[in-house]
């Protein structure tokens, strides 16, 4: 995915909107047999991305993921971010769950940046389901000049 620019009259998505893709969604899922419910299935979380003149701020909501199963990957100007969701607890006996809306799945976005990231400079942070990820941009090297042996 590379980020382009968008505008839009609202900053933010509108229920309607957010309906209208579930309901896609779903009957796109039924339409090729995927099934959400107890199967392994991946989300893309929505994510926001502000820069300056040093840096690329990247927040994703991560929602019942704990810090120590996130996997961020940087290569060069490739961000590929994965938290698996834990299990859904086992049900009492006896009790048995009538409708389930919360889906269970894992996490996975990866987009590219315009410019590339320093890696070793770079920092993530995860507070209150939100991640957010301050990536650096590689400072170009100045030119050197070779000699001619």
């Amino acid at each position: 995915m590379l980020l382009v620019p968008l505008t839009r009259t609202t900053t933010r998505t509108s229920p309607l909107s957010r309906g209208i893709d579930r309901v896609v969604d779903d009957t796109l899922n039924r339409l090729l047999g995927v099934t959400t419910q107890n199967q392994d299935s991946t989300l893309s979380p929505a994510l926001d991305v502000s820069e300056s003149d040093k840096a690329y701020s990247v927040q994703l909501d991560l929602p019942g993921v704990r810090k120590e199963d996130i996997k961020i990957a940087v290569e060069g100007r490739r961000v590929r971010i994965e938290a698996p969701l834990p299990a859904a607890p086992a049900a009492e006996e006896g009790v048995r769950v009538i409708y389930r809306e919360r889906t269970l799945a894992n996490f996975a976005r990866s987009f590219v940046l315009p410019v590339e990231i320093d890696q070793a400079s770079s920092q993530a942070k995860l507070e209150a389901g939100v991640l957010t990820l301050t990536l650096q941009k590689r400072q170009p090297t100045e030119a050197s000049q070779l000699t001619v042996n």
